[in-house]
């Protein structure tokens, strides 16, 4: 969990806040399990615990993960990794019950959703929040996740986004059809029809859910193909990355995100950018250093690492040892599966075999030790001071605005960060030391929603 730091980079926003959210992830292999100090990740206690803990830090908002299938692994659920969550938007309307300023972040799908009814649920969780609900945007095309629908893969993959955008804008008129001045029952009857048939996307609906304080939900978007960059430029108030670690490459992804948002017509700062991010705190540079080495090893158990590559290879390999050499033949499929949600779905299986066993030559890497040293690639390591020096550094560069934290561990993972890290920043003058509104919107800094504004962009809408 190393981070390389440039400084030649010039500190571009000098007066910037560090801004933090929780990523409370669905299906994973970061959790160490193993330790007696994990809770259980879908008891409701949990999710309280770190919410709670999330406010008491002064963090914008709490971002749920979730998929709209079991995850399996050659053929059988897959049980390294979570299953039996309830459903997100129902999960945060319980959290929203006991919090008071936090965001609220449902991870949504705009394939096998249907636009009216998602639109009315997420005015719903924002209306009863008081105007802290987000939706993070994601597609599916594929017909794993779709046989739970009866619909297979019904979209083409370059269909993926051409709905979600159609999908969003049409929520987006849905959130526009009850107008901020109507009374609280619609009892004028002036409330808008909304008609869109658009090909992806067949509506006839009229709200029923009056506008919240924010006007709509939070938009988060987290693709980062080149289709996917786009569509956050065009369509998202927040996008979540990969691009965290490395300033060279956080700074090139940032720069990459405002060429494409000012193309869109937009002001480049209007879409924050949120990279995914661990986070491990020692007492010296040698306990971190130490502490992070624990993490790691415990993350990737010996089953996690050969199921890890079993994804990849798409055969069984319980015979091999994890403490062993990788395969040396080739992997029996050409492409990745989608069973596991990961994010090389779709990669070319042989490519990253070799890509593998090459590293894992020059190395003399084991099985574990390569899938540990893969997935250890993103994060940050130190003491309370320079984990906050490195995140000072990345905001105040321009090559984030902030980073969603994934603990390591539940439900205290976010104890160390908001005890020992947030204190350091606000010395620094880069942390709140108090919410500064109501509103997501507001803990974000993001402008009214953009349909709101003059000269409007509704012309851009289906």
């Amino acid at each position: 969990m190393s981070t390389t730091l440039n400084g030649n980079h010039p500190i571009v926003r000098p007066e910037a806040h560090v801004h933090f959210g929780v990523f409370f992830q669905g299906v994973n292999h970061t959790t160490v399990w193993s330790s007696p100090d994990s809770g259980s990740q879908i008891d409701v206690a949990t999710f309280e615990r770190v919410v709670r803990t999330a406010e008491r830090g002064l963090f914008d908002a709490f971002f749920l993960g979730e998929g709209l299938r079991l995850r399996e692994h050659r053929g059988r659920l897959h049980d390294l990794d979570v299953a039996g969550r309830p459903d997100a938007v129902t999960q945060l309307a319980a959290l929203a019950a006991i919090t008071t300023n936090i965001g609220l972040v449902a991870t949504q799908n705009t394939t096998y959703n249907d636009p009216a009814d998602l639109a009315r649920r997420l005015a719903s969780l924002d209306v009863l929040s008081g105007g802290r609900a987000a939706w993070n945007v994601v597609t599916t095309d594929n017909a794993w996740t779709g046989a739970n629908f009866r619909r297979g893969g019904w979209l083409d993959h370059a269909d993926r986004y051409e709905r979600a955008e159609q999908f969003l804008a049409t929520a987006r008129r849905i959130w526009d059809g009850w107008p901020p001045e109507e009374p609280a029952d619609g009892s004028d009857g002036s409330v808008e029809h909304v008609s869109v048939h658009s090909g992806l996307v067949d509506v006839e609906v009229d709200p029923t859910v009056p506008r919240s304080a924010q006007g709509h939900p939070v938009i988060f978007q987290a693709g980062d193909s080149p289709q996917g960059r786009d569509f956050a430029a065009r369509s998202a108030d927040v996008i979540f990355s990969r691009h965290g670690t490395d300033l060279d490459d956080a700074l090139e992804f940032a720069a990459d995100i405002r060429r494409r948002t000012v193309a869109a017509g937009r002001p480049e700062d209007d879409v924050k950018i949120f990279p995914g991010t661990a986070v491990v705190v020692g007492d010296s540079p040698a306990d971190a250093e130490e502490k992070a080495r624990w993490v790691r090893w415990n993350q990737v158990t010996p089953q996690t690492a050969i199921a890890f590559v079993e994804q990849v290879w798409g055969e069984d390999l319980s015979g091999y040892d994890p403490d062993g050499p990788l395969p040396a033949h080739d992997p029996v499929v050409e492409v990745i599966g989608v069973e596991r949600g990961a994010a090389r779905d779709g990669s070319r299986a042989r490519e990253i075999a070799a890509q593998w066993r090459a590293r894992s030559e020059a190395e003399g890497l084991s099985i574990r030790e390569l899938v540990v040293a893969v997935n250890s690639e993103r994060g940050f390591e130190g003491t309370a001071s320079q984990v906050a020096d490195q995140l000072v550094t990345f905001v105040r560069t321009g090559a984030v605005d902030g980073f969603n934290i994934s603990p390591w561990i539940v439900p205290d993972g976010l104890d160390d960060i908001v005890d020992r890290v947030v204190p350091e920043l606000q010395e620094r003058g880069a942390y709140p030391t108090r919410y500064v509104g109501t509103t997501l919107r507001e803990h974000l800094g993001l402008r009214v929603p953009f349909t709101h504004r003059a000269p409007s962009l509704e012309s851009a809408l289906v």
